[in-house]
């Protein structure tokens, strides 16, 4: 077994790795298991790394050491390989997959409690050629989680919230809604729309939870699509809207529940995965249940009453 530690040296809580390196070497210099600490140069050199290791090595165990977008080129890369499994250790700004764990994500800052940790296969979403594992989105907040940023590194804004705000603000002056065409459900939804939200997790964009109740390991995937709304409408519906309080705006968002849909336009629009960003005019998502295996402290209660795949061996 090989533990790799994929860090992110541009986290945007700033450079993290002196502080994830001594805690690596605190924990595995007297485990006796071989790993590796890998600094990453440049967007997707995480996925390069993690598939040349996984190439080679028959049990291969994947720490994503940053924010989410960390995260997601680690999944991209774990995703569907039955000889890697991955988990998280949260340093980035919005840290906002493990926010679905509640208050047990503290225990993913544990690396010793990581390494002795359970196997459970997550559902992830293949869109195109890339992978998301949390929630994916089109329109103005895929452009405004995507668009932060372009601010978070200017010193009189800052990282996290505010930049969040800044984005939200310019981007609600450019423009508020997509021409998009969803099919879904055997469904047709055609025009102008303000979002379109695929949750495979709960949290994003550092405080909107739209769908409390999303599970990453049920096999289902829970949509909101957004239109029909003014501009002078936006600021109220979207504080509701990052509540999760969907239920009580049936008049303008359509909640579904599926395993695949298809976003197409005219037009070029962006797709954001967990942060990340992916232009095109035609998104084809599909769940994959159980298409990531997913490590974590045992004893979880997000887990409980599910068996685990496997059990790490500890030295």
């Amino acid at each position: 077994m090989k533990h790799l530690f994929i860090v992110n040296p541009a986290a945007r809580q700033g450079n993290r790795t002196t502080f994830v390196t001594s805690l690596v070497h605190q924990v595995f210099d007297r485990r006796g298991e071989p790993f590796e600490i890998y600094i990453t140069r440049g967007p997707l050199d995480a996925v390069r790394k993690i598939q040349e290791d996984a190439a080679v090595e028959s049990d291969l165990r994947v720490y994503a050491c940053g924010g989410d977008g960390t995260v997601n080129e680690c999944a991209c890369a774990c995703a569907g390989r039955s000889n890697v499994s991955m988990t998280v250790f949260p340093c980035g700004t919005g840290n906002d997959f493990v926010k679905l764990f509640g208050d047990e994500q503290g225990k993913f800052k544990n690396f010793a409690a990581l390494a002795d940790g359970e196997v459970h296969p997550l559902d992830i979403i293949r869109v195109n050629d890339r992978f998301s594992l949390n929630i994916c989105s089109v329109g103005l907040d895929s452009r405004v989680g995507v668009g932060v940023h372009e601010f978070d590194n200017i010193p009189v804004i800052g990282r996290g919230k505010s930049a969040y705000i800044v984005s939200a603000l310019v981007n609600f002056c450019r423009k508020v809604t997509d021409d998009l065409t969803v099919t879904i459900n055997g469904q047709l939804f055609k025009g102008e729309m303000t979002a379109v939200c695929v949750c495979n997790g709960t949290w994003y964009g550092g405080s909107f939870n739209p769908v409390p109740e999303a599970r990453p390991d049920d096999g289902i995937l829970d949509v909101l699509i957004v239109r029909g709304l003014r501009r002078a409408q936006l600021p109220f519906m979207f504080l509701k809207y990052g509540r999760g309080e969907y239920r009580a705006m049936e008049k303008y968002i359509t909640h579904l529940q599926t395993d695949r849909l298809t976003i197409e336009s005219d037009e070029e629009f962006l797709v954001n995965l967990d942060g990340e960003g992916l232009v095109t005019n035609r998104a084809e998502l599909e769940l994959l249940p159980g298409g990531l295996r997913f490590f974590h402290p045992r004893n979880m209660a997000f887990f409980a009453g599910k068996t685990p795949e496997s059990a790490f061996s500890t030295v």
